[in-house]
């Protein structure tokens, strides 16, 4: 068990001990945001064709060698092909084919001229310029060789690759499956969100704020509900998210006080407790375990500690789950767009929106980066790291991190 590691050692022992969940196909149409599950690779040439990129004509640019804007060339058209048929005649020294946007070149032309650029009648067109073989002509595998390497098993199904897929003729590409992830809440004072708070009650925000997080990475949140400061009830809640789900993410109950009984409701379902604490601000108290292979990711029950926790240390892992091979936040640099004046003893995240001001990445402060400080997550999309043992930090300083 790791005690107390860097976030991103608690991050890597996490990945180690996930794989995806399996796989499955579904329709084109509902592949967006999906994660590929195998190589996409061209079974065939796009176009299929050398095809025409206008409503023009098509010729041999032999043909024009002496043509000039005082002394154009005429050519006899033979025929018109519009896109989706295909031409019944060869181009012939002295003739020209009247072709529309998409069609096939008809044999024996090696160039096309836009309408514009001509002057013509029902039967003939006039050229006022020469032509090089090969002008605009959009040739067979412009945008895609057969054989070539399109998209990787891993990544995600953008518009670009949905629609390449079905360039390709494949609709139902092979993907991985949504992973489920049980999301639970534990302490006796919370009420579920729908409620009226007794006294000394509090609505249950914690498992909200997790689920959308994890909706938004491409997982798919399944609430399991409130378990009371208990083992029994802390345990059985996780089993019952073992039971049923990939992955179980839980708030609360992670410190050490009399009522944190999550650790040893870990303990009581059999699970493998792999991290304990983090060093990290906040979300420092956690606790991540495995159980059959599923991992058990035990978060604060503080607002602001859960949901950093999970972006730095869990989301990862979750996407990992997913099949995804960019579960990893691509770095960046952030500037501070005001001063911060805490100092920071371990390394300390700070939440914000990203801004680009003066051509320079800004992440922007909310008021307050308190732990409990819900409202401070919202319009939330960058966070940044401050180095341990840091001073208080003047705007404009740079430092690593990473967009939500």
């Amino acid at each position: 068990m790791l005690d107390h590691p860097t976030y991103f050692a608690a991050r890597d022992e996490l990945l180690a001990r996930v794989s995806p969940v399996g796989t499955e196909t579904v329709p084109l149409l509902r592949c967006a945001g999906r994660v590929l599950a195998a190589d996409l690779t061209a079974a065939e040439d796009i176009p299929a064709f050398d095809r025409s990129p206008y409503d023009g004509y098509a010729f041999r640019a032999a043909d024009t060698a002496d043509a000039a804007l005082t002394a154009p060339v005429t050519l006899r058209i033979l025929e018109e092909v519009a896109a989706g048929s295909v031409p019944t005649m060869a181009v012939t020294p002295g003739t020209a084919t009247k072709i529309l946007t998409g069609a096939p070149i008809p044999e024996g032309a090696d160039a096309v001229i836009n309408y514009e650029a001509t002057k013509y009648t029902a039967d003939t067109v006039q050229l006022f310029e020469r032509a090089s073989a090969g002008m605009n002509i959009v040739r067979r595998g412009d945008d895609v060789k057969r054989g070539a390497l399109l998209a990787r098993d891993g990544d995600l199904i953008d518009a670009g690759t949905a629609g390449t897929l079905a360039a390709q003729g494949v609709t139902e590409p092979r993907v991985y499956r949504v992973p489920r992830v049980g999301v639970l809440s534990t302490g006796s004072e919370l009420v579920e969100a729908g409620e009226t708070p007794r006294p000394g009650m509090i609505r249950n925000s914690n498992a909200w704020s997790i689920s959308a997080a994890l909706a938004a990475a491409g997982l798919e949140p399944v609430y399991l509900g409130i378990a009371r400061d208990t083992v029994e009830g802390v345990a059985g809640l996780i089993a019952a998210g073992l039971a049923s789900c990939d992955a179980v993410v839980s708030t609360g109950g992670v410190s050490v006080g009399d009522y944190d009984m999550t650790p040893a409701a870990m303990d009581a379902v059999g699970a493998e407790t792999l991290v304990r604490g983090v060093l990290l601000k906040p979300g420092m108290a956690c606790a991540y375990g495995v159980k059959d292979g599923k991992l058990i990711c035990a978060l604060s029950g503080n607002p602001a500690s859960s949901i950093t926790n999970l972006y730095t240390v869990a989301l990862p892992a979750l996407k990992r789950l997913a099949g995804r091979t960019d579960a990893l936040p691509q770095e960046i640099d952030l500037s501070l767009d005001r001063d911060f004046p805490k100092k920071s003893g371990v390394t300390r995240v700070l939440r914000g929106a990203l801004a680009i001001v003066n051509g320079r990445a800004t992440l922007r402060l909310p008021a307050s980066q308190g732990n409990v400080v819900l409202s401070s997550t919202i319009g939330c999309n960058a966070m940044a790291f401050i180095p341990a043992g840091s001073g208080a930090l003047a705007a404009g300083t740079t430092l690593k991190g990473f967009l939500i």
